[in-house]
C-alpha cells in the first residue's frame, strides 16, 4: 500500500464567514506565547468603535502570515502598481500589552 506524501486538506467556509467583516484598523498585541489581533471598523466621527473580530496566533503562524501578507502585496502590486500609504492620525488606544497599529 502506498503512503499519501501530499495530503489534501478539506477546508469548509460557512456563508457568514464566506462575507467577510470589514476593517480599517487591526490592533496587535503580543505575549511570550501568542500574538492577537484586532480588527476594528471604525468610522470618522464616531468616537466608540468595537472589536468586530479577534484572532489569536502562535508567534510561528504571526511570522508565517507576515511573509504570506508581503508576499501577497508584492504581487498585488507587481499587478496593479504601487499602493499608496495615506498618513492617518494615530489613534489613543491601550488595550494594554505591546500594541501596534496595522
Amino acid at each position: 500500500m502506498e503512503e499519501n506524501k501530499d495530503p489534501q486538506l478539506n477546508i469548509e467556509l460557512d456563508q457568514d464567514v464566506a462575507e467577510g467583516t470589514y476593517s480599517n484598523l487591526a490592533i496587535i498585541n503580543h505575549s511570550v506565547s501568542e500574538f492577537i489581533v484586532d480588527f476594528i471598523n471604525i468610522m470618522p466621527g464616531v468616537p466608540k468603535a468595537k472589536v468586530k473580530s479577534r484572532i489569536i496566533l502562535t508567534p510561528q503562524h504571526a511570522k508565517r502570515l507576515t511573509k504570506a501578507l508581503a508576499e501577497n502585496v508584492r504581487k498585488f502590486e507587481q499587478a496593479h502598481g504601487e499602493i499608496k500609504d495615506y498618513e492617518q492620525m494615530p489613534i489613543p488606544m491601550n488595550f494594554g500589552g505591546t500594541t501596534g497599529e496595522a
